[in-house]
């Protein structure tokens, strides 16, 4: 049971352009086609709950729930999701979405038993993985990295992590486009992060 930073990333290191688009990311694949979606329905089967911050939460409200104001789509996900903010954000009405602020150690409690012994996906953005970090309860981070540059934009994760440095596990590449990075995260003066010590 993990908790993991899985994301897509720009080869300079955005997660999204200065607009808050991902029309770069999309146009790159179909995350609903299991043939093409990049490892991500693997990656998903895994999951046992959902973390996101506010701009995360707000962007799948326009782009996806409400891309078309006259027919309203299903919210993506059927499992747990945390919404944390400290603003006011909108509900919507019958999915399973919990809004949370203060202390992220308990309201990653909270995660971890609503998951009932599947991992915990921080879904976005960058500062939100980077709280999960300062709190040592990053386990990993999984990065699909695009072929791509994108100059500026949102940050992949505005955090010093260097000492230790995050540990490489394995590189698999997906149909000439992308190539996914998958690491290990450890805490200075920790013998294992959470993960591999669960799995001791």
């Amino acid at each position: 049971m993990s908790t993991q930073f899985y994301t897509a990333t720009s080869i300079d290191g955005f997660i999204a352009d200065e607009h808050n688009s991902l029309e770069w990311l999309t146009s790159l694949g179909d995350a609903n086609d299991s043939d093409n979606d990049h490892g991500y329905s693997a990656f998903y089967a895994n999951v046992g709950a959902l973390a996101m911050g506010s701009t995360t939460y707000e962007w799948l409200l326009k782009n996806l729930v409400y891309a078309n104001p006259l027919a309203p789509a299903p919210w993506p996900y059927e499992k747990p999701t945390w919404v944390l903010s400290h603003r006011e954000l909108p509900v919507l009405p019958g999915a399973n979405i919990r809004f949370a602020q203060g202390d992220i150690a308990t309201v990653h409690t909270e995660m971890m038993t609503a998951a009932g012994g599947q991992n915990v996906w921080v879904v976005g953005g960058g500062d939100l993985a980077g709280q999960f970090y300062d709190r040592q309860l990053l386990d990993e981070v999984i990065l699909s990295v695009a072929p791509v540059t994108l100059g500026s934009g949102a940050p992949l994760f505005p955090r010093r992590a260097v000492a230790p440095a995050l540990t490489l596990r394995g590189q698999p590449g997906f149909d000439g486009t992308f190539v996914q990075l998958h690491y290990d995260v450890t805490y200075p003066g920790a013998k294992s992060s959470s993960a591999q010590s669960a799995r001791i």
